[in-house]
């Protein structure tokens, strides 16, 4: 019985990849990273809205647009490390 993953992986065109420990040690090194830089800026902005709340919304869709751009990156640089 084939996983979700491995059935997606065979639609988009192959196989995954294996990865070695030293991949999968730095990927979660990246998810880490990303994620504590996500979290403070979370916290930044909560600080922000206290302190300024009429500018709440403009605050949150600000930290919305960091976040997902924050996102992309994390994402690209996984990718590269899976790419070697």
């Amino acid at each position: 019985m084939k996983s979700s993953f491995d059935l997606a992986m065979e639609r988009l065109g192959g196989p995954a990849k294996k990865l070695t420990e030293a991949q999968k040690k730095d990927i979660a090194e990246i998810e880490s990273r990303y994620k504590s830089k996500i979290v403070q800026l979370q916290l930044s902005s909560e600080e922000s809205i206290k302190k300024s709340p009429d500018d709440a919304d403009k605050i949150r869709k600000q930290i919305a647009s960091e976040i997902a751009s924050l996102q992309e990156k994390c994402e690209s640089a996984k990718d590269k490390i899976r790419g070697e």
